[in-house]
């Protein structure tokens, strides 16, 4: 065999290891399919599948960390299957810069529509630093009763348990209640706050029944 048949044939034999190796890979890749599915979400790719909200819902949906993020962005998804709700996704449309928020063009979303559903990871017992900005930027330049009539709703999740919250955790408040600052505000603009809709102990094998709660209470 000359040099030239020896390195055709070499490059042969390595096309057809390639072809082999690839679609095992890609097997591996997608053998956890919420994680496949929630890394796929994005504001405005998922068509209405779920029925209709029963108020016209914006959702604003934040992760300090979008990359790693897998329940929020399912929630995300899960809110973007609900005819009748917006989302915006804060990292999304200005990355990290508190500084780009158009309070202007916030407002007036919000002001179209009568119910403000706030979607995120608790964030060291908080909201996100971008979620925190929007609200300064969008509400806080404005006096009370500014949203009078609309409704809040909290959905977060928390890797923490019973060891964490509760009574008899160590903070000795429920995860629900950590939220207290996100009542105080919606009573400070004039809405209703609704009960929040958290999630302790979170973990991405529970994610279609996050979805499933999300999706009724947004119906109802």
């Amino acid at each position: 065999m000359n040099p030239i048949d020896r390195r055709d044939m070499m490059k042969g034999m390595a096309a057809l290891a390639a072809a082999t190796v690839l679609p095992a890979c890609a097997q591996a890749e997608g053998e956890n399919p919420l994680l496949q599915t929630a890394s796929s979400a994005g504001a405005g790719n998922t068509p209405p599948t779920e029925g209709m909200a029963a108020k016209k819902t914006l959702a604003i949906v934040s992760h300090p960390y979008p990359e790693r993020s897998v329940l929020t962005k399912g929630l995300q998804q899960a809110a973007e299957r609900v005819a009748g709700v917006t989302v915006r996704n804060l990292e999304t449309i200005y990355g990290f810069d508190t500084r780009a928020i158009k309070a202007d063009d916030e407002r007036r979303m919000t002001q179209e529509h009568e119910r403000i559903v706030f979607i995120f990871p608790t964030h060291w017992f908080n909201i996100t630093p971008m979620m925190k900005a929007w609200l300064n930027d969008t509400w806080g330049s404005v006096g009370p009763d500014l949203w009078q009539g609309k409704e809040m709703l909290v959905v977060s999740t928390a890797a923490g348990g019973s060891s964490t919250y509760g009574a008899s955790g160590r903070i000795g408040i429920t995860l629900a209640d950590v939220f207290w600052p996100m009542k105080a505000t919606a009573l400070h603009c004039g809405m209703t706050y609704l009960p929040p809709l958290v999630f302790e102990s979170a973990n991405s094998g529970r994610l279609p029944d996050y979805q499933r709660q999300l999706i009724q209470r947004l119906k109802q």
